[in-house]
């Protein structure tokens, strides 16, 4: 059993910054891929950024040069940093990663965190 739980997210005025932080726990042998993901209301789910457990990276073209994702491979854990937040970001954020057990290779969601951009 792999859980993923987020943390970090809340209300920020435009132009602020928030860190998002996201742990894996449970039984497995390899992070693979991991990834952060968000959903507006009424909105479908869209990619923010992913990165590999060599550390290559990719953003959606709307947070590049704004967020920065980043992994701690001793911790099992995924990053993002977010900063010059504006109201459109505001979304549910999700991590997601891909995890090697004893099953074999599975793709994991977090429950996600609020992220809210408002003056």
């Amino acid at each position: 059993q792999v859980q993923l739980v987020e943390s970090g997210g809340g209300l920020v005025q435009p132009g602020g910054s928030l860190r998002l932080s996201c742990a894996a726990s449970g039984s497995f042998s390899v992070i693979g891929v991991m990834g952060w993901y968000r959903q507006a209301p009424g909105k479908q789910r869209d990619l923010v950024a992913t990165i590999t457990s060599g550390g290559s990276t990719n953003y959606a073209d709307s947070v590049k040069g704004r967020f920065t994702i980043s992994r701690d491979n001793a911790k099992s854990a995924v990053y993002l940093q977010m900063n010059s937040l504006e109201p459109e970001d505001t979304a549910v954020y999700y991590c997601d990663a891909f995890v090697r057990t004893a099953a074999g290779l599975g793709h994991y969601w977090g429950r996600g965190t609020q992220v809210t951009v408002s003056s």
